[in-house]
């Protein structure tokens, strides 16, 4: 008896009239017809479609090889020559984050006292380029050297392991602004917390491993309205996207030191400003603003409270971090292997005083000369919290970490720095 198939598909011909269309139908049939047959098909394309796939990968990585911004002789030259330590017991450091506002400033110090620098900085738009290149040249004509790539390039990173044995990392790379991350959170968990362990991996892998210290924030207190905020307050209640990123980095760190040995040291800033500084800080854009006669934006907190923070000038800072490279103690892994307990510390960097946003806005005035437009609106709900305050004790005992500068004597030189980076001619800002 025939099969239905023979019936549909006669294989002698003659026995009924079919057109060109029947004719296709029965030849796809035949190579479709089993369900064996149709698995070796698909098989067969998607070993097609991997090959194709794995072609093009070969070939963006080869381009992206032949493309890159670093490697070669010249570059690695350069590199050691950078990391060259120029006093007894000195150390060389590699600074993420080196083109930027608080990199710039300790990449400098370093090497004024004859430590090996060595900067990476990816430059992005996240603000001005220009001023990060600026920063830039300040630091080449130190005979500081800055690789331009990104801390999540683990190829870049391991390089630059390979090329010089660091003893110490200062990671200050990181998605700044609370407010941004709103608009692009994506950057936030590729900066600060991707990039953070691609940077872990390549230390943890290093023989020997450096010791790392790296930049936290006081954001991760949230909510806490605990004052002043002391490193054995609550962090588990973030009020931003920037907040969190930075609090899982510090419960990845600590990950990295119980496992692996790394020695890690975790600074939370208060609030940094001075010469140099961010332009999407307040200070800087209220300084902007009143030099154009514009009208700055002063929030206000619950029942129209005036925000706080607690202004930490830049060379302060810059004290507190090299403070905690000199005590940060050694990593005791080796290729991975964690071969005894390492130090984990986290410390406060702030300046005690709390100072309202309205007096910032009037030191300002007077040291500009200019009256203010000000406009006074409720704070929104964009992740900031009303008030900053640092205990600095635990900083001062371990670090001898001791704050100089006020508000107005900062915000002084603040201004003298800007009026001479950017002009100021006849009343009006250049920029």
């Amino acid at each position: 008896m025939p099969s239905l198939e023979d019936e549909l598909f006669p294989s002698t011909p003659g026995k009924f009239k079919i057109d060109r269309a029947h004719t296709m139908n029965r030849h796809f049939h035949r190579c479709f017809g089993s369900t064996s047959t149709m698995f070796l098909w698909a098989l067969f394309l998607v070993a097609l479609t991997a090959s194709y796939l794995s072609f093009q990968s070969f070939v963006y990585t080869g381009s992206r090889y032949l493309t890159a911004s670093w490697g070669g002789i010249q570059w690695e030259k350069q590199i050691r020559h950078s990391a060259q330590i120029h006093r007894s017991n000195g150390m060389s450091v590699l600074v993420t984050g080196a083109a930027g506002f608080v990199g710039s400033h300790v990449s400098l110090a370093l090497k004024k006292r004859g430590d090996g620098v060595v900067g990476i900085d990816n430059f992005n738009n996240y603000y001005d380029p220009s001023l990060k290149r600026a920063r830039k040249s300040l630091l080449n004509n130190q005979g500081i050297f800055i690789v331009e790539g990104d801390i999540n390039d683990a190829r870049l990173i391991a390089k630059l392991f390979d090329t010089v044995a660091f003893t110490h990392v200062m990671h200050l790379a990181a998605q700044a602004g609370v407010r941004y991350a709103m608009e692009n959170p994506h950057s936030y968990v590729h900066s600060n917390i991707a990039g953070l362990v691609t940077l872990l991996e390549a230390c943890k892998s290093a023989n020997p491993q450096p010791s790392v210290v790296w930049a936290s924030s006081s954001s991760v207190y949230g909510l806490n309205e605990k004052v002043p905020f002391s490193e054995s307050d609550r962090t588990d209640q973030p009020a931003s996207l920037y907040a969190a990123t930075k609090k899982a980095g510090e419960e990845i760190t600590h990950t990295y030191n119980h496992i692996y040995g790394l020695s890690i040291t975790g600074l939370r800033f208060f609030t940094v400003y001075g010469p140099w500084g961010r332009p999407d800080m307040a200070y800087f854009s209220f300084t902007r603003n009143i030099l154009q006669g514009k009208p700055i934006t002063v929030y206000r907190g619950k029942d129209r409270a005036d925000l706080a923070r607690d202004f930490t000038f830049i060379d302060d800072i810059v004290k507190g971090c090299v403070g905690s490279l000199d005590t940060s103690g050694k990593s005791t892994g080796s290729g991975g292997k964690k071969r005894g307990p390492a130090p984990y510390r986290i410390f406060n960097l702030g300046n005690t005083s709390p100072v309202t946003v309205p007096t910032l806005v009037s030191l300002l005035e007077r040291h500009l000369k200019v009256k203010a437009k000000r406009n006074f609106v409720d704070m929104p709900g964009n992740g900031d919290v009303p008030f900053t305050h640092a205990n600095i004790s635990l900083a001062h005992r371990e670090l001898g970490y001791k704050p100089t500068t006020d508000l107005a004597t900062g915000l002084k030189k603040f201004v003298k720095w800007y009026l001479s980076y950017y002009g100021y001619n006849h009343g009006k800002a250049v920029n």
